[in-house]
């Protein structure tokens, strides 16, 4: 089983409709999911953070950087 791990959960992604912890048995399909994910992330969130994807034995962790932003703080700035 593979384990796509969000390392610290965010405002936006609290709000959001993504899952944190989600298990799949697939490798490449884990991997996928999480790149997807990330990607989301980085796009559809307010910028204030910088996600990264990294990979740790059997799960695939999504972590943030802070970046420089001047969000609204309701997670819809572009």
């Amino acid at each position: 089983m593979h384990k796509i791990i969000i390392e610290n959960e965010c405002g936006c992604f609290k709000r959001s409709d993504l899952e944190n912890n989600l298990s799949i048995s697939s490798k490449d399909e884990a991997l996928s999911k999480a790149i997807e994910m990330k990607d989301r992330m980085n796009s559809e969130f307010c910028g204030k953070h910088n996600f990264q994807l990294q990979e740790d034995s059997n799960n695939f962790v999504i972590a943030f950087k802070a970046q420089k932003s001047t969000c609204c703080g309701g997670g819809h700035c572009g």
